[in-house]
């Protein structure tokens, strides 16, 4: 397989306010500390990867703004290649994330840069994209954007990596286009038109979703690990107990972390697993980027 990874989506600049509690309503409440640093689910999975040796391009869009500049040397810094992240006039975007004392999160996204996400950026990237045996996607950018870069990959060879993440309506036809989809249990419900409150649960929807699309998929269920439905077996993923300070970027390094063993021809089962250590690291630093994991750490 191709060595190379292509990440198409998006680049925020996150604010992590920690607090004691959520503040109600009309209350201004004090956190005890904020940390800055750079985020958005596709320049953290592109991060994750490229942490794991493996070059990795990044396709999307910044603003013209002090934040832009802070995204594009953050993503240099971890050796993501940014030649097809484009500046734009406005703002980029961001996130600001309450992070609890239990390590759990509470995230306000602004779209800003990453909706000027256009087909034209997409064409821009084809040459990458031929020479990618991975191209990862999310739901960071809009929609139409998503299911015209899903049949660019695909025709351009690659390996098709899907977190439908945030859920969003993405017509069927792409979702079964793509090979792996990764949704977390919230995610899932909204595509599954179920709800899913047990691992048992998990078990009796994927199999459904990964029969009606004709792909692998995973569902990434927080503490209590992951499904995996692949070949027509589904097999259940214990996460590894940490002590856990906060959970953003867990699921974005659990992609990167699948991607490096798609490239690596590991099956997804054992894909998963390796993933599973990526994001139980992930958990016990804080930030996104800063705190994943290189291939030494794993190790």
């Amino acid at each position: 397989m191709k060595n190379k990874i292509t990440v198409i989506g998006s680049l925020n600049y996150d604010m992590i306010l920690k607090i004691s509690r959520m503040p109600y309503k009309g209350e201004s409440f004090p956190a005890n500390g904020m940390v800055a640093s750079a985020g958005g689910k596709g320049a953290n999975q592109a991060v994750q990867a490229a942490k794991l040796g493996h070059p990795t391009y990044m396709v999307g869009c910044v603003g013209s703004d002090e934040m832009g500049e802070f995204l594009l040397k953050t993503a240099a810094k971890y050796n993501v290649n940014t030649e097809y992240v484009r500046k734009t006039s406005g703002s980029s975007g961001m996130a600001v994330i309450n992070n609890l004392e239990d390590g759990s999160v509470y995230a306000v996204v602004v779209k800003g840069a990453n909706y000027e996400v256009s087909k034209q950026d997409i064409d821009s990237s084809l040459p990458i994209l031929k020479e990618s045996g991975v191209c990862i996607l999310q739901n960071e950018i809009p929609a139409e954007i998503v299911e015209y870069s899903i049949k660019k990959a695909k025709e351009a060879g690659c390996v098709v990596v899907f977190n439908a993440a945030p859920a969003i309506e993405i017509k069927e036809e792409y979702l079964s286009m793509v090979d792996i989809l990764v949704v977390n249990e919230v995610e899932a419900e909204f595509y599954c038109g179920e709800v899913i409150d047990s691992v048992d649960k998990a078990v009796e929807q994927i199999k459904v979703m990964a029969d009606r699309l004709g792909n692998s998929v995973i569902f990434t269920l927080g503490a209590e690990g992951s499904v995996v439905a692949t070949g027509g077996k589904v097999e259940i993923i214990p996460s590894i107990k940490v002590e856990a300070v906060e959970t953003t970027g867990a699921g974005d390094s659990y992609i990167g972390a699948i991607s490096h063993c798609l490239i690596e021809e590991m099956d997804l089962i054992s894909a998963c697993k390796f993933a599973t250590k990526c994001s139980s690291v992930t958990v016990c630093r804080y930030g996104a980027q800063d705190s994943m994991p290189t291939l030494e750490e794993i190790r």
